[in-house]
């Protein structure tokens, strides 16, 4: 079968992986459509270390094709959008409602495929960069058959991150001020995440000017070139600023955009080595910095509203995508996600 296989030099689309049967409480997906993330991109380029030789891909969707012993709430034909979460559902974290700190759904990468008698990786326990993949059972989510899969594709990480960080995390208030800084597959979410809260002021801040007219559709209110003129239009600072871009300088500029009370919140990816500076007496007036993994989220049931607010109009999925490639094109893809231009935010594979 096809899939995107990373050696630790180059990525290469390939036509003779294998994956095995689904054990008990596994699920077999044929995979439709999976989102380009950068998080991919950062595994080629050695920002995320893996275990090669991987298969890539993580935000996928797809039609079940078969099950493993126990498996009840999807079947053979069901539609499905996948999650990277492959928590354990019984520990105490799980249990408390908190799936994104079980201590199972963190690291331990699985080895499900083949290729020429070779065991492969499989990427976030998801490797959507296959024809075929397998997953464990709580990261299959049901979804309508009407929903593009195209379009679904991106609810398993751009939204389920962006729009999470924004109601899960942040807890965004109807009449709170937001700063989003990049505006790229997350930072877009996080606008429309602010919109469906109920944000009174909702500030984009991005240096492609080409990217304007989507983030204003996603819910910014205003569009900003560079956080000098932030002040102008919320003179006190905000009540939530997100770091969608993964610098660390940038990490010091949304806490000193916070009002009092107000919380930067990081979202974008950087080296395990890399450190930020900030001036911790800035803190001292009930100003916070929160860690956020993947939105917070609870997948079986935040894929399912959004899937609903979609249906409804209120959640926008299908600008998300700006283009899609079959997977053998995987260069053109990765090359057409580095040239963005405002375009959209996901370039999407297809099988």
């Amino acid at each position: 079968m096809r899939g995107v296989v990373f050696d630790g030099r180059r990525p290469e689309p390939v036509d003779d992986l294998e994956v095995r049967d689904p054990g008990p409480g596994e699920v077999l997906v044929a995979i439709a459509a999976a989102g380009l993330c950068h998080s991919d991109l950062s595994v080629i380029d050695g920002t995320i270390p893996f275990p090669v030789p991987v298969v890539l891909g993580h935000e996928g969707a797809g039609v079940v094709e078969a099950v493993g012993e126990g498996v009840r709430h999807v079947a053979p034909g069901d539609h499905v959008a996948l999650s990277t979460l492959r928590n354990c559902g019984t520990c105490a974290d799980c249990d408390r409602g908190r799936p994104t700190l079980c201590r199972t759904a963190i690291g331990r990468p699985g080895r499900p495929f083949s290729r020429r008698g070779e065991r492969l990786y499989q990427f976030a326990a998801n490797s959507a960069f296959a024809e075929r993949t397998i997953v464990t059972a709580v990261q299959a989510v049901r979804i309508p058959r009407n929903l593009p899969l195209t379009s679904a594709a991106v609810l398993g990480c751009a939204v389920l991150t962006g729009v999470g960080a924004v109601l899960n995390r942040a807890r965004t208030r109807r009449g709170d001020t937001v700063v989003v800084i990049g505006t790229g597959g997350i930072g877009l979410n996080v606008l429309q995440g602010a919109r469906l809260a109920g944000a009174s002021r909702i500030v984009a801040i991005e240096t492609d000017p080409a990217k304007e007219p989507l983030a204003l559709r996603f819910g910014a209110t205003h569009f900003l070139p560079s956080a000098e003129a932030v002040r102008d239009v919320l003179p006190t600072g905000a009540d939530h600023v997100f770091e969608c871009v993964g610098r660390p300088p940038l990490i010091r500029t949304a806490i000193d955009l916070l009002d009092r009370g107000g919380q930067a919140i990081l979202l974008g990816m950087t080296p395990p080595s890399a450190e930020a500076t900030f001036a911790p007496a800035g803190m001292f007036l009930d100003k916070s910095i929160l860690g956020c993994r993947y939105g917070t989220s609870r997948p079986q049931h935040d894929i399912a509203l959004y899937a609903d607010l979609y249906a409804r109009g209120e959640l926008l999925l299908d600008e998300l995508v700006s283009e899609t490639h079959p997977v053998e094109d995987f260069a053109r893809a990765a090359e057409a996600m580095g040239e963005g231009k405002g375009r959209g935010a996901r370039v999407v594979l297809t099988f």
